[in-house]
């Protein structure tokens, strides 16, 4: 009977140590953390139809591990407070002023006509059907891609950085380049208060200079979760995902490689013309020598053309030597959409709609108005005049490439460009 009691108190013992220092490492998380899960808020101001939380995508088990459960109960009995808020501001106007020193949306302007109230489109069907699309292939075995099948967990942590987190409201926004990322961005800065302006936080996404809305310190993603809380980050990044609103915009996968092609090759992009012009004049053009600089290249005429740039990306090489810059990988390598439940799965080409329904949905539409669309955005209907040059073998293999985008975000296969 002694022997059984002492390896009960043993047990018992050994037991308070494991819970006492999970307690103390969460006490360090939540207390010692300025921006991470002391503004954790553990609701979602989002909710589908049915009532029910968004789900994350488990280890397989069916349910989250029992580290996870813990951690939940802890901080939802622990940590149900609010940020102090300010007096809510009326409505705002969106800024007029033109952004200065701002190449590519000083080209492009921005669209300030007003929209007819009868084109806004029934909005939760519309959810409820892309979000149908995405699961049924997400869960159809005989559609396959690279990346499809593996879970949550075995995603490294550096193709997590595209997942920007707002504690203060409980969202996750996956930006997409060339989806209207920018301004998606600004609107998370705005709302998360992650940048001042003299001291005081933005409250007009227009005034927050394009400089700072793409500086990788600005936001808070999934990416440096690793590097704050170790390994916990997988089972704080779960419960988010479980509790926060989580959202992406998307567009037709070949319009966004025209304008992608526009901004990062039409225009002076010194970065770009480095990195990527010069070796793409180099292989698919067949030039030597080329200038230093992009504005000494532009005056002597030397161009990437629009068959450089999609024999660059159809050449395995490419991927070989390093993944696809952002602004032309496929968004589900971004975003990860069978790995993470979306709650909400805008388009560029219903920008307006979707993005004043979301702003509903999240109730911060009293805090700030979506910024407008560009006027010249670049258009599905010159597709055709894109593609004309490009040769009908190399469209039919760029699908292929795109094809998990095309499919999952329910945009038509482009038949006509793939005929001959």
């Amino acid at each position: 009977m002694k022997s059984l009691a002492r390896m009960t108190k043993a047990r018992l013992f050994r037991l308070s140590v494991v819970v006492g220092s999970v307690f103390m490492i969460l006490l360090i998380i939540v207390y010692w953390d300025n921006v991470g899960t002391a503004h954790f808020y553990l609701h979602t101001s989002f909710s589908r139809h049915h009532g029910a939380l968004p789900t994350v995508k488990d280890d397989g088990q069916g349910s989250l591990s029992d580290v996870d459960e813990f951690l939940e109960k802890l901080l939802t009995s622990e940590l149900r407070y609010h940020v102090d808020r300010k007096t809510e501001q009326p409505p705002m106007q969106a800024s007029s002023k033109p952004l200065a020193g701002n190449l590519e949306e000083n080209v492009r302007g921005y669209d300030w006509s007003t929209h007819d109230a009868s084109l806004i489109l029934d909005q939760e069907k519309l959810q409820a059907e892309r979000r149908k699309t995405l699961r049924e292939f997400c869960a159809n075995s005989s559609f396959a891609f690279p990346t499809k099948d593996r879970s949550f967990e075995d995603i490294p942590n550096y193709e997590l950085n595209h997942l920007i987190v707002d504690d203060r409201h409980g969202i996750i926004y996956c930006y997409v380049p060339k989806v209207a990322c920018t301004n998606w961005k600004r609107v998370m800065i705005v709302l998360s208060e992650s940048l001042m302006d003299q001291g005081v936080p933005y409250v007009d996404p227009l005034d927050i200079p394009r400089e700072h809305v793409h500086n990788t310190s600005t936001h808070f993603t999934f990416n440096k979760f690793w590097r704050r809380y170790g390994k916990f980050s997988r089972h704080l990044m779960k419960i988010k995902l479980k509790k926060y609103t989580k959202f992406l915009f998307v567009r037709d996968p070949f319009v966004r490689l025209i304008s992608a092609f526009r901004s990062k090759f039409e225009l002076e992009n010194e970065e770009f013309y480095r990195r990527f012009a010069i070796p793409m004049l180099k292989l698919y053009s067949n030039y030597t020598s080329l200038p230093t600089s992009v504005s000494e290249a532009f005056e002597a005429g030397l161009r990437v053309s629009f068959s450089d740039f999609i024999q660059y990306l159809l050449d395995p090489r490419t991927e070989k030597l390093a993944p696809f810059n952002e602004h032309w990988r496929q968004v589900y390598r971004l975003c990860h959409p069978c790995q993470i439940d979306y709650d909400f799965i805008g388009k560029l080409e219903t920008l307006d709609e979707d993005a004043a329904h979301l702003l509903q949905l999240l109730k911060v539409d009293h805090l700030l108005r979506f910024p407008p669309s560009y006027r010249n955005r670049t258009a599905s209907s010159w597709e055709d005049d894109w593609f004309a040059k490009i040769p009908v073998a190399w469209r039919q293999q760029l699908y292929k490439l795109y094809e998990a985008d095309f499919v999952l975000f329910g945009y038509p296969k482009p038949e006509h460009l793939l005929k001959n």
